[in-house]
């Protein structure tokens, strides 16, 4: 991807990473819970450095798995489908895997976290024709500062590629299975924000349709990036917006997560039909629209926890909610875009755009966000209740 494409060699690590003691089961079950503590596990570009060498040091036997899986339709080999790797580099797997979920703030049963994959589809005949690929990785920090992308061959040798270009010779990128990620940390986020009291005492679209009330929408009909914010190495885009308002019943407001998971390249137009807002949950006719993309480090307990928190405190710096009525809404999404920058939104949850005061039952035709960086079309739909 173009546009803030996207920074010690550890070798100590590296050699813990790759050959480790042989740990019992019980070993295994007492050290999981401090595996982000240990040098090898401590972030998750670490994590991806590390097996991105063990995999390049292994190519010579799992070559056999990835022309076997790989093909123009299908770039990505999960890791724990390397079936021809040896049983202390599976039991590597596993921990790295158990310290991904704890970095991230996803639950144990998430499942495997590590994958590979090649970087274009261009690359597949040349590799497939034995030419000798490398094995990069994303690197850790702003993406914007990056200098470099380290790679490692099969000999363990280091090379260093472009940020900005695409490399011709076939490189492997050891990532996060991304739409695994941002499927389970969207459930986090909207479990730990349905189970505050912002989200209590909604209109959910059940109890309307069970009412027998026609339950009002609005309907993202198109949706168009200029720039996704993902370097070439990130590969597609993992998109999702918040959608803020105030709950119709207390002066408090409602963070609504809507996951667009179509969305996975900039300068493409998609056309998903999707039902974005219910406006039966807030309480004026009008909403913040907040896009995000999602990026390696997000622990997305944190996250939810840390937007309740700036929520709470718009809230209670706010004499006469009432009097003010929906112009609290942007100040709202304001001191979240405020926070990003420099707690935790650097090169972890990537801004993208904002739509501020989004009317119900309005329609919006090409219309561009604050950043001008997305354009949506977004329609009001009336859904009745189905009468038996």
């Amino acid at each position: 991807m173009k546009n803030k494409i996207t920074k010690s060699l550890a070798t100590a690590a590296l050699l813990n990473f790759i050959s480790v003691p042989a740990f019992s089961a019980q070993d295994h079950i007492e050290n999981t819970e401090n595996l982000v503590q240990q040098a090898q596990y401590k972030n998750v570009a670490t994590i991806k450095r590390n097996f991105a060498k063990q995999v390049a040091l292994n190519y010579p036997v799992l070559d056999a798995d990835l022309k076997q899986s790989l093909n123009k339709y299908n770039l990505v080999l999960n890791a724990d489908q390397l079936s021809t790797v040896a049983r202390h580099t599976k039991r590597n797997i596993s921990q790295a895997n158990s310290a991904l979920q704890q970095l991230k703030g996803l639950p144990n049963n998430t499942g495997s976290l590590l994958q590979v994959r090649l970087a274009s589809e261009s690359m597949l005949t040349d590799w497939q024709q034995g030419e000798s690929p490398l094995f990069a990785f994303a690197p850790a920090g702003d993406d914007s500062q990056w200098s470099e992308i380290e790679a490692f061959d099969q000999f363990g040798d280091i090379h260093y590629l472009s940020v900005d270009q695409m490399p011709t010779q076939p490189v492997f990128i050891v990532e996060l299975d991304q739409q695994k990620v941002q499927d389970a940390g969207i459930a986090v986020m909207k479990g730990i924000l349905s189970a505050n009291k912002f989200s209590k005492n909604m209109v959910s679209p059940q109890n309307q349709l069970s009412n027998e009330q026609p339950l009002q929408t609005s309907v993202l009909k198109k949706i168009h990036l200029e720039d996704d914010k993902e370097p070439w190495i990130s590969g597609k885009a993992e998109v999702y917006a918040i959608v803020t308002g105030i709950d119709p019943s207390r002066d408090e407001p409602i963070l609504d997560i809507v996951d667009l998971p179509y969305l996975d390249h900039d300068q493409t137009t998609y056309s998903p039909n999707q039902v974005l807002i219910h406006w039966q949950r807030y309480r004026w006719q009008a909403v913040d629209l907040l896009l995000m993309e999602q990026d390696d480090n997000t622990n997305y307990k944190t996250l939810a926890i840390k937007l309740l928190e700036i929520s709470e405190q718009v809230m209670a710096s706010i004499p006469d909610l009432q009097a003010q009525g929906y112009t609290i809404i942007p100040k709202l999404t304001n001191e979240l875009l405020k926070a990003m920058p420099d707690e935790w939104f650097t090169n972890n949850d990537d801004y993208v755009d904002v739509f501020y005061t989004l009317f119900e039952n309005k329609e919006y035709q090409g219309y561009k966000g604050a950043s001008s960086n997305a354009t949506i079309t977004l329609s009001p739909l009336e859904i009745n209740p189905r009468l038996n």
